[in-house]
């Protein structure tokens, strides 16, 4: 009978399956054999929610006119609206602030998000796993050493006494003062930054291209495809969907660089290329007279870039492919 009907065997296949609630019985069910789980991941949330959630309370004194030891919230609070916003919009630094900050970003985004991919490829491919294995050690080794570690280790390579130095004085050549040279900080802090992080972020394709299907390969073999095709054409399309995903995410903290290594690295020489949006937002915040209203509508006006960034990314994505994060 159902064989004589086929129009209506199609339209029962397309009919939207009615979801079915569950009991009350079936949920604490549910809830019991998921508690581990739940555990496990409470830690996390309680960290986000006190380092990440709850600080947004204090974004409101970016609307007041704000001294340190107010009460964010109380009859005496003084609202002044988005005149913040305003003064930092006529600072004579915004401009300078804004170029800083997005060329920083900008160039170390376009080394750094392909090189992690890369590496996860060439390793993938290696036909020795131990030796693939020591490497990704190696590469990850940099990710645990500390910024002000970080920053010494490029002291002593290219301080105006550091080896570089040391080894161009050595055969008849000029001491070079790269911290004090405001054009050779950009490629000491991005091409540093890189060495550090290129093998920690490669780890999550290289987890991604152990799921790749071996036949697949097999096939390719079969097929006469060399080692760098099958790289091409199987490994780099498995792991598509994870760099759309990391690229949006990038996208989306494209201007959240941070003011530790900035500020690190800084010197009266170097003052007007590495002047950042996060360090001038410590100083004004932290440093001499604090204005602490002001520095928070500078960082609440940074996150509001990363939001827009992070929106266009996302649909953008989701209208040329198939990925995107919501």
């Amino acid at each position: 009978m159902e064989a004589a009907n086929p129009a209506k065997r199609a339209v029962k296949e397309r009919a939207p399956r009615v979801k079915k609630k569950r009991t009350k019985e079936q949920r604490i069910l549910s809830l019991k054999e998921n508690a581990p789980y739940f555990l496990m991941v409470l830690p996390a949330v309680v960290v986000v929610f006190l380092f990440n959630y709850l600080p947004i309370y204090g974004v409101l004194i970016a609307f007041q006119d704000f001294m340190p030891g107010d009460k964010i919230l109380s009859d005496s609070t003084i609202w002044v609206g988005f005149q913040n916003f305003e003064r930092f919009f006529s600072d004579p630094m915004f401009w300078p602030l804004m170029k800083n900050t997005f060329l920083i970003c900008i160039i170390g985004f376009v080394i750094g998000f392909p090189l992690p991919i890369i590496v996860s490829l060439m390793l993938n491919a290696m036909k020795g796993r131990r030796t693939a294995k020591v490497l990704q050690t190696i590469f990850n080794g940099p990710h645990f050493i500390s910024l002000v570690v970080l920053v010494g280790m490029l002291t002593l390579f290219f301080g105006r006494y550091g080896l570089v130095n040391n080894l161009a004085a050595s055969i008849g050549g000029e001491r070079y003062s790269y911290f004090l040279e405001s054009s050779a900080f950009r490629p000491m802090y991005i091409l540093s930054s890189n060495w550090q992080d290129f093998g920690w972020s490669a780890i999550i394709y290289i987890a991604a291209l152990s799921n790749v299907d071996p036949q697949q390969h097999e096939a390719a073999i079969l097929d006469g495809a060399t080692r760098f095709q099958r790289v091409i054409h199987v490994d780099l399309p498995a792991i598509m969907p994870m760099i759309s995903v990391m690229l949006i995410m990038s996208i989306g903290g494209l201007m959240g660089v941070g003011y530790e290594k900035a500020l690190l690295m800084q010197t009266d020489g170097n003052l007007q290329v590495s002047e950042l949006i996060s360090t001038y937002v410590y100083k004004r915040g932290l440093t001499g007279v604090p204005d602490q209203a002001y520095a928070t509508a500078i960082g609440l006006f940074n996150s509001i870039i990363n939001v827009v960034l992070l929106i266009i990314a996302n649909t953008t994505s989701k209208r040329f492919s198939e990925n995107s994060l919501w």
